[in-house]
């Protein structure tokens, strides 16, 4: 199955391992979200025929996201693709891919175009990146990109294993990796974009990177994010 129904009005597609710093793979999956006029593809995996014959076949795809500075390798062969969709990406992307036509920077509130099915809450204080965080209303999901990780145990084998065992990326369930809690420079402004997504009422979380959760969601971001709440 090319698109998984993760809830109402949201699918997710899991696409290919991409290969990152120092040789470490990761593998890689998108959403799809039904928004009031159409489609949104959030960290969009590359566009098989297949991949956008499923997407096509649900509705027109009027956006782009790119959660962080990080998730961009796929956003311009969509956007050569889709002629006219819009390109909404996280803070420090613009500087980063200059070729990209973005056309809004995402903030700390949804465009007032998809506030009906999302909210949005911009993670700052982070060295690495600022992340975009999503609230997907209608199927009650949180949507992380790489904030909150996890990997099959034995997927990276020797010193990248023992880097991911020390860098929490396979812990028994899905967590934030210690290089991203390291590198929170202002811890402030990270706890209260935090409470605020603790605040929403989830039932499931999905990520780039990891499996997703799929139901008490909001009891698991509690116990993810206890070593910064508390």
């Amino acid at each position: 199955m090319i698109l998984r129904e993760f809830g109402s009005g949201l699918w997710l597609a899991d696409g290919p391992t991409v290969t990152a710093i120092a040789g470490f793979r990761y593998p890689t999956r998108m959403a799809v979200i039904a928004l009031p006029d159409g489609l949104a593809l959030w960290s969009p995996v590359p566009p098989t025929d297949d991949l956008r014959a499923a997407i096509d076949a649900i509705g027109p795809v009027r956006a782009l996201i790119a959660p962080n500075s990080l998730h961009d390798l796929f956003i311009a062969d969509w956007a050569r693709a889709y002629p006219g969709v819009e390109i909404h990406a996280a803070p420090g992307l613009a500087a980063k891919r200059p070729d990209l036509a973005i056309a809004a920077e995402l903030g700390d509130a949804p465009p007032p175009a998809w506030a009906e099915a999302l909210d949005l809450v911009l993670v700052r204080g982070n060295r690495i990146t600022t992340e975009a965080v999503l609230f997907h209303r209608p199927s009650r999901t949180v949507l992380f990109c790489d904030l909150i990780q996890q990997f099959p145990p034995g997927w990276h084998r020797g010193w990248r294993g023992l880097v991911a065992r020390l860098d929490l990326m396979v812990e028994p369930e899905p967590a934030v990796p210690r290089k991203f809690r390291a590198a929170f420079a202002d811890r402030a402004a990270a706890r209260a974009a935090i409470d605020r997504i603790l605040a929403w009422p989830a039932e499931r979380v999905a990520m780039a990177h990891g499996a997703p959760v799929e139901r008490d969601g909001r009891a698991f971001l509690a116990r993810a994010f206890r070593w910064l709440t508390t």
